[in-house]
């Protein structure tokens, strides 16, 4: 009987992920549930350093202010409800002062810099293709920080500016690090606030503008762009409420592990898939709880693990376990 319409997807034969890649996660809140996946198996890489940034135009400019290394000043923030903010970047990185937002924005600039220098795989996911634009300037924002909404006009990227836009990410990573493989996704979080009708509409946008980026790259040598169906996952294979959570507009826990299994599928190599295989395996045993600590059976249980991590480390030297809640009683 079949109960699903599968997306069909096969591995990549080159630039797989391996535990020697170095991977840098941009974008919407779904790009930090894949980041999430790889540091629990303890990949290498930089997850969102500006936090969530939800629309291609504010992934173009933390881009090209990362691969210019644009400084960021006084110019840069601004004063609101208390806190200091920038319009270039998620609230995580607002702070009681103005010194301190700059510093974050400077250092996590850097950061971004380097990481997007010796990356082997970067993946952009889009959530949408709704933007705010500053009415006093015309500069598109990657937050609003609860600002009025009086001061911003609210606009629909077109398919040409999304594409431009890409293009230009592309260009930028490209003139900082030729071999990196670029991954596209589109986010299957939907974005219901802007009206369901409104939200096909966007997502229709980005992913005609991502495919027509991918095809006009297809012939430059140089690391790979692709595409992979996040989106498509969630609203074919998975198309039931179950698999949301409790708001019925992201995906529950179920629903992105599954997507991850299929990404891990597509473009973690089958060597890595195994050490990943004992980080779970390590990791679950770490996070076990005994009814009596003292008993012969958990110490039994905790001089297999410490010897189970020992060969680990032994064999896989970038790997670090927490151990610290370990209970020997």
């Amino acid at each position: 009987m079949k109960l699903q319409t599968k997306i069909p997807l096969k591995q990549q034969q080159e630039k797989l992920i391996t535990y020697n890649s170095n991977i840098v996660s941009i974008g919407s809140c779904f790009s930090e549930h894949i980041g999430e996946k790889l540091n629990y198996f303890q990949f290498k890489g930089l997850q969102n350093p500006f936090g969530i940034l939800f629309h291609p135009k504010a992934i173009e400019q933390l881009i090209e202010d990362a691969v210019s290394k644009n400084t960021y000043t006084e110019a840069d923030v601004f004063q609101h409800n208390d806190y200091w903010h920038s319009f270039k970047a998620h609230s995580k990185l607002s702070a009681m002062s103005r010194e301190d937002v700059i510093n974050r924005l400077n250092t996590n600039l850097e950061e971004t810099h380097t990481a997007l220098k010796t990356a082997t795989h970067i993946t952009l996911t889009l959530g949408t293709a709704w933007a705010y634009q500053l009415k006093e300037n015309r500069e598109f924002v990657a937050n609003c920080h609860k600002v009025s909404q009086k001061k911003f006009t609210k606009t629909l990227l077109t398919v040409d500016v999304i594409t431009t836009a890409l293009q230009r990410i592309v260009t930028l990573i490209r003139s900082l690090n030729t071999n990196a493989a670029i991954i596209f996704t589109v986010s299957p979080v939907r974005h219901v606030k802007d009206g369901m009708v409104q939200n096909m509409q966007s997502k229709a946008h980005l992913l005609t503008a991502i495919h027509s980026t991918i095809q006009q790259n297809e012939t430059i040598k140089g690391g790979k762009v692709d595409y992979f169906p996040a989106y498509e996952i969630m609203m074919d294979e998975l198309r039931d409420y179950r698999f949301y959570k409790e708001d019925l507009i992201h995906p529950s826990t179920l629903a992105i592990h599954y997507i991850w299994e299929q990404f891990k599928l597509v473009w973690v190599s089958n060597n890595a898939q195994l050490v990943m295989d004992k980080v779970e395996h390590i990791k679950k045993r770490l996070a076990h709880k005994p009814l009596n600590a003292n008993t012969k059976a958990h110490q039994l249980f905790l001089s297999i693990l410490e010897k189970d991590i020992e060969k680990a480390k032994q064999d896989y030297p970038f790997l670090n376990f927490d151990t610290t809640d370990i209970i020997s009683g």
